[in-house]
């Protein structure tokens, strides 16, 4: 293969998995807040257990995908130094705001929500994990700045052999991010929601005895889904009209119309003389997937939310298989959705600036087969120490949660703080 084919294919894979991984703690952050909100302010222990076993996976998810997101960073520097070099002064501001949010002021608070239970008054260690949500969505969207300027580049001027930016706002009110963001949020809340939708079933299907907490979990699970895929489906088809002004070629392969297609590659012959701006064939089979797949959720949402709200319900065993199948499907409308939004672009790295093979770094075929087989291995072997951990721990159930410090304080026994050295009553008379 060509260096470009290995440098395409590189990115592809260390983005599309880091992605997933992404998906997944958007998703589970804003139901974990929830979760402990509401042993906060309502002192129902059910929810604290909630919030540890549902949080011993976020955290799971969230480690290692801080390590993909690592690994990703490093194929990007050594594999698109061209890219680096046109945009390096347009992607600084945003980059640096979200490098300073994830890896500092979201993993500073995570380690207090993590070493802070009963040990922090509860108002405040709630608080220290509503900054993680927030956060972890602050990121996202300075991560979705930069990636709408590759999409539509807004705000720059050029300057010697690149560019640099004249105005912030218009990065932040940049169409394709205002196109984007609504979509994006909404799908990794439909990811997390499944997923604790199904993670329920499962346990109903092994027949738990916290009846009283998966119940909970799957009926917040499937409201929240009722509402997320919904907002997936129509965010995704009221952007169409907009990404269609700054990327014809993309929503007319999509929509199917030879028609409109022709139409569009005639208009960006005439922007940028003559070449092939036409995306990939299967584009518009990856857009198709990602539609039928909506569909689906949306439907089981919606179908399978009444029925959940009877407590009978969870006798219901096709039921539950169902919500345990539907956990990989938002993952996969996810990912086709990425390589929709980003494959969709080709030939261009920066919509009509930079194109994939000029932001290619000079470096040959073995330096860039050597990182695609080492990353990818990585990646990969991250991927599979995600899965298997979370599987162990959603098997062991909530008895089991790994976060366990102080779980033998009851909220009547402490109302503020614990002392840090509590000890269970089995481990005092050890002693």
């Amino acid at each position: 293969m060509e260096p470009l084919d290995l440098a395409r294919l590189e990115f592809a894979l260390t983005t599309s998995l880091h992605f997933m991984f992404v998906a997944l703690t958007l998703g589970l952050a804003p139901l974990i807040l929830y979760m402990q909100a509401r042993w906060v302010f309502g002192k129902n222990r059910v929810y604290e257990r909630m919030t540890r076993f549902w949080g011993q996976i976020y955290l799971v998810n969230y480690g290692l995908g801080i390590v993909t997101g690592i690994v990703m960073e490093f194929q990007f520097g050594l594999n698109w130094s061209g890219l680096a070099k046109l945009t390096g002064d347009v992607f600084g501001a945003s980059i640096a705001l979200e490098t300073l949010i994830a890896f500092f002021i979201e993993s500073t608070f995570l380690g207090l929500w993590i070493f802070g239970w009963h040990r922090l008054p509860r108002l405040l260690h709630l608080a220290t994990f509503a900054v993680v949500t927030l956060t972890a969505y602050a990121s996202a969207f300075f991560i979705m700045v930069s990636n709408s300027f590759m999409q539509n580049p807004v705000g720059y001027e050029k300057h010697g052999e690149g560019i640099r930016l004249t105005e912030f706002g218009d990065l932040v009110s940049n169409p394709a991010l205002q196109a984007a963001l609504p979509h994006l949020t909404a799908a990794a809340l439909s990811v997390g929601a499944f997923f604790v939708a199904g993670v329920s079933a499962y346990h109903f299907l092994k027949r738990t005895k916290d009846v009283d907490l998966f119940r909970r979990s799957m009926r917040m699970g499937l409201v929240v889904a009722a509402v997320a895929a919904p907002v997936v489906m129509f965010s995704g088809i009221s952007s169409f009209p907009v990404i269609g002004g700054y990327q014809p070629a993309k929503t007319s392969l999509t929509s199917g119309s030879a028609e409109e297609l022709a139409k569009a590659e005639q208009a960006l012959a005439a922007r940028f003389g003559p070449g092939d701006f036409t995306p990939p064939a299967w584009v518009h089979d990856a857009s198709q997937v990602m539609v039928y797949i909506g569909q689906a959720l949306v439907l089981a949402a919606l179908l399978l939310l009444p029925l959940m709200l009877w407590r009978w319900s969870t006798r219901l065993r096709p039921l539950l298989y169902l919500m345990v199948f539907l956990i990989p499907l938002p993952f996969a409308a996810a990912l086709c959705g990425w390589l929709v939004r980003e494959v969709g672009r080709q030939p261009w790295a920066v919509y009509g600036l930079l194109r994939v093979e000029d932001a290619l770094s000079d470096i040959g075929p073995v330096a860039i087969g050597g990182s695609l087989i080492a990353f990818t291995a990585v990646l990969f072997l991250l991927a599979a120490v995600d899965y298997s951990l979370i599987v162990r721990f959603v098997r062991r159930g909530a008895d089991e949660a790994a976060l366990k410090l102080g779980a033998d304080v009851t909220p009547e026994e402490n109302p503020g703080v614990a002392p840090a050295t509590h000890l269970s009553v089995e481990s005092r008379g050890a002693s």
